[in-house]
């Protein structure tokens, strides 16, 4: 069993074989009575052993229904109080947050129109309105501007409809969503420097790497460090950069931390430092 591959990006971090050995002692603790399954015939001793297992007997046992899953309760379109966000809440916020003419004047992380979405949280309550139980709920929208570079947020009353803040920020780099994750993972294997992560790939799988969908990723936001990188990097922090940690489906951890991928350029570089 291929334990490391040292050959290209430095190592693929083989973790499954001590998965399936937490496997198999989970199985031999959770499943008691499997040890010795044939001695559990009809006899004294067979009995003795259900017993000192908790296995029900006689009528008891045909007493014994099914479980029942019961389905969780339909979601309301609107919260109260400090109830998390609604899925029609979000919705309506994110189209309440943005004027068309924000819209056609911001950039996502593919270059069309529109920023990069972010996320939407519920917004605390103000100051004065802590013990009000008919405080309004808001709903703080969170957008990436890769034209400017800047995160915008936006403060949406969920009961008037009304964008009553807005703040725009530089040099703000919060974790990356999962659409920014999936494109930086496209332009590493489009780039010549994805070349080990492909190889390694192929090593630990047998098949080509061709599509961020056969990885799980995971990121890291990267901000510029003074001597550690290549100058390409300089501006990392005021722009968007990533380190990703992508793993094969199913399979081992791929050391990719040598490189990190600039979303603002579209630009992939190896550190130095």
């Amino acid at each position: 069993m291929r334990t490391t591959v040292r050959r290209h990006l430095g190592k693929v971090v083989a973790g499954t074989a001590i998965a399936v050995a937490a496997t198999a002692v989970m199985v031999g603790i959770t499943l008691p009575g499997t040890a010795g399954a044939d001695d559990t015939g009809g006899g004294k001793d067979g009995q003795s052993t259900r017993q000192s297992a908790g296995q029900p007997q006689g009528d008891a046992a045909a007493a014994v229904q099914p479980g029942v899953v019961e389905e969780a309760p339909a979601e309301g379109t609107k919260g109260e109080g400090r109830d998390p966000l609604t899925d029609d809440e979000i919705t309506r916020v994110e189209r309440l947050a943005l004027s068309r003419q924000q819209f056609n004047a911001s950039q996502d992380v593919d270059g069309d129109r529109g920023p990069q979405r972010l996320g939407v949280d519920l917004a605390e309550p103000a100051a004065d309105e802590v013990d009000d139980p008919d405080a309004p709920r808001r709903a703080v929208v969170s957008f990436y501007d890769y034209k400017d570079d800047a995160l915008v947020t936006k403060t949406v009353n969920l009961d008037t409809g009304k964008v009553e803040g807005t703040g725009t920020q530089h040099g703000v780099q919060p974790p990356l969503s999962t659409a920014e994750q999936t494109e930086a993972a496209s332009l590493l294997i489009a780039d010549p420097l994805g070349a080990g992560l492909k190889a390694d790939f192929k090593d630990a799988t047998g098949k080509q790497l061709t599509s961020p969908d056969q990885l799980q990723l995971a990121s890291m936001i990267y901000r510029a460090v003074p001597g550690a990188e290549p100058t390409v990097l300089d501006k990392c922090g005021e722009h968007r950069c990533v380190r990703l940690l992508p793993k094969v489906r199913n399979g081992p951890w791929i050391d990719a931390r040598s490189l990190v991928i600039d979303l603002s350029t579209r630009k992939v570089a190896r550190l130095t430092g």
